[in-house]
Order: C-alpha cells, then structure tokens, then sequence
C-alpha cells in the first residue's frame, strides 16, 4: 500500500542512495508537447541535500528535455525502484531549477559531486521536493547490478571542454518540442 511521507526521512535517503539509477519525468505545457522520462545513473551523480531538496548532476547528452521542461514551468517528479532486496517504489514530486556552469551558486551546487569538473558535466538539476510518496513496488522484477558503464562520461571527456561545447550547441539548444534548453 503506497504512503506519502512529511519529507524524505532518513530511511529514505538510505533507500535513495542504495540505488544504481532512478528515473526523472517531465512535460511541457504544450498538450502537443512531448512528455519525457530519462534514466540517470552515472554513480556520485546525485544527492539528497536536505530532507526537502535533492540534486544531480546533469550530463551532456543527445538531448535536453528535462532542461527545457524545467526552463519553461519547474515541473518534475524523480522515480526510484528497488531491482534487489524488498520491493518499493519512491518518488519525488517537486519544482526544478537548472545551475548551469557560469550561474550564481554552481560551485556551491557542483560540490556535492565529484566528477563535477568532468567537461560531461552540463548543470546541477535542483529539485524542491513538495511531496514524497512509495508504493509497493511488487510488479517490477529483480535485476542484477552488473557495474557502471563508462561511456558517456569518457564519450564527452575525449570530446574535451571545446568539443563539448560544439556538441552542446549543435544537439542541446533546444527540445524536440524546439523549446530552449541550452540557448540563452
């Protein structure tokens, strides 16, 4: 039977860092638009600050959904299941922000993770949790942990910082939804 919690409680941090990957869903506000869900999981890249606010590493990647979606009305919910040992399903409901390099407070928010200065990194995403929910979790099946992969990181670390940024104005600009994610 699901819960909703006051906040996310210390045996929920736990849980949250157990881990190996959760999933992060956003929307425009457009009904046209399209609704995205993407998988993170590139290990030290995520942290719960507080029992309000919890945070990650963005990557350069082949799009810029969430960052968009975030830009354009905050709305996010970030998702975790247990593949192994008890069943459970939490989520994090709440408002977003993007901290890109050059913005007030990215060091302070690039800290918390330790491939921060990696030319992959792209922004912190800052997420205001306003609800905390879990639910049983009893349909989704047991995984193996087999390790990380480290191709997208090392992907972008041979790019170099100038590479990086070609990539990023090339495929990062804007949503599929041409909405702007990386243009000022």
């Amino acid at each position: 039977m699901g819960k909703v919690h006051p906040e996310i409680t210390p045996g929920l941090r736990d849980f949250i860092a157990a881990q190996h990957m959760f999933f992060v869903a956003t929307a425009p506000l457009s009904g046209d638009g399209h609704v995205n869900l993407s998988p993170k999981g590139v290990a030290g890249t995520s942290v719960v600050v507080d029992e309000r606010t919890f945070a990650y590493l963005d990557l350069t990647a082949s799009g810029a959904e969430t960052i968009a979606h975030l830009r354009e009305n905050g709305r996010i919910t970030v998702m975790f299941c247990a593949f192994d040992g008890q069943p459970n399903i939490l989520r994090l409901y709440g408002r977003g922000r993007v901290v890109r390099p050059g913005d007030a407070g990215y060091r302070d928010w690039a800290g918390h993770f330790e491939t921060a200065d990696s030319p992959a990194a792209r922004a912190v995403i800052v997420i205001d949790v306003e609800r905390v929910s879990d639910s049983c979790g009893f349909g989704v099946p047991l995984l193996d942990y087999r390790g990380e992969r480290d191709l997208l990181v090392g992907h972008m670390e041979r790019k170099g910082p100038d590479g990086v940024r070609d990539y990023q104005e090339r495929r990062n600009r804007t949503s599929i939804d041409g909405l702007p994610a990386l243009q000022d």
